[in-house]
């Protein structure tokens, strides 16, 4: 999008209802700073249907919103995609397991993070920017998932997308099924785990531990879960279903349960332990299949397969896929 070099008008979509003003300039001149847009607003050379407004209105579909002309370093150039947005195009679209008008759902490789933080330069969040629309406007993400987790990733498309799927996570409308090879086997083979959660402190800040009721900070977590297969009483594949969505809480689920995920660094801590051959020591989580309602009505629902590091440990202990059936009908 090159900077208007006269007066623009542009429509308010429908999707974008309800949005503040400096919101919708936000998605759609990403590189106009915030005081430049409140000093374009209090002069009147930014008006919504004629009239004055605020960065906080809200804006309504079918209104139409006056944009001066703007500096070209105002507006961030989308000329031709440069290097990095094609490999990062390309990445999703290899990862892409179902896409429709609102949403894409995408198969997360284990090792590629959702989102930044310290150390970590390449993320999802990141690379969705090479997905803007002919808008300007950039997908968004609606859930999480581990760094070190493959799987099922839920991304909307649009502003009312993300706003239904983000309602549709807090009421715990959506059904989420992890598959994980574990230590040892679960006594019972099938049931749930019901603990409070909170974060460690010091040394233990990127972990969460198992908190008492009403401890400070802590929140109830419930996970389910079902025994698939096992290798005699050394592994076992389990089923898992989180019915809450905390930090890590099923990689500090298996561990309470004495069942800690194989290679999972923050959580499994066994000493004299021995990998054993033809198993790499990386996190066994996949979050295999999602279950929850379409914005536009009926049902979303997408399978993502075994990473390479997980069918290699299947292919080694002889763990057949379709074993998983009863397992998942039974959390």
């Amino acid at each position: 999008m090159s900077a208007p070099a006269s007066v623009v008008m542009r429509r308010v979509d429908r999707d974008e209802s309800g949005m503040r003003v400096d919101r919708w300039f936000k998605e759609h001149y990403p590189g106009l700073g915030f005081g430049h847009l409140q000093k374009l607003l209090r002069s009147g050379q930014v008006r919504v249907d004629g009239g004055r407004v605020k960065t906080s209105t809200r804006l309504i579909a079918g209104q139409e919103v006056r944009v001066p002309p703007l500096a070209t370093g105002d507006v961030r150039p989308q000329t031709k995609a440069t290097i990095r947005d094609r490999r990062d195009v390309d990445v999703l679209n290899e990862a892409l397991l179902y896409e429709d008008s609102q949403v894409y759902v995408f198969n997360k490789p284990a090792g590629l993070a959702v989102q930044g933080g310290s150390g970590v330069n390449r993320h999802v969040d990141g690379m969705l920017e090479a997905l803007r629309d002919r808008q300007g406007r950039k997908p968004r993400l609606v859930h999480r998932l581990d760094r070190d987790t493959a799987g099922v990733l839920v991304v909307a498309r649009t502003r009312s997308a993300a706003a239904f799927f983000g309602k549709a996570f807090k009421e715990r409308e959506s059904r989420k099924f992890y598959w994980a090879l574990v230590k040892g086997v679960p006594k019972p083979p099938q049931g749930k785990i019901s603990t409070f959660l909170v974060r460690g402190e010091g040394d233990d800040a990127e972990r969460m531990r198992v908190a008492r009721h009403g401890e400070r900070g802590a929140d109830h977590a419930l996970s389910h879960y079902a025994v698939a297969d096992q290798a005699g009483s050394r592994l076992s594949w389990l089923v898992m279903r989180p019915v809450t969505g905390r930090t890590h809480q099923l990689r500090a689920h298996a561990a309470h349960i004495g069942n800690p995920i194989i290679g999972d660094s923050k959580y499994f801590d066994v000493e004299n332990w021995e990998l054993p051959g033809g198993i790499q020591n990386r996190l066994h989580l996949l979050a295999r299949r999602i279950i929850l309602p379409h914005p536009t009505g009926g049902t979303l629902d997408v399978t993502a397969p075994l990473p390479p590091h997980m069918a290699q440990s299947w292919a080694v202990l002889g763990f057949d896929e379709t074993g998983a059936e009863a397992a998942a009908e039974a959390v």
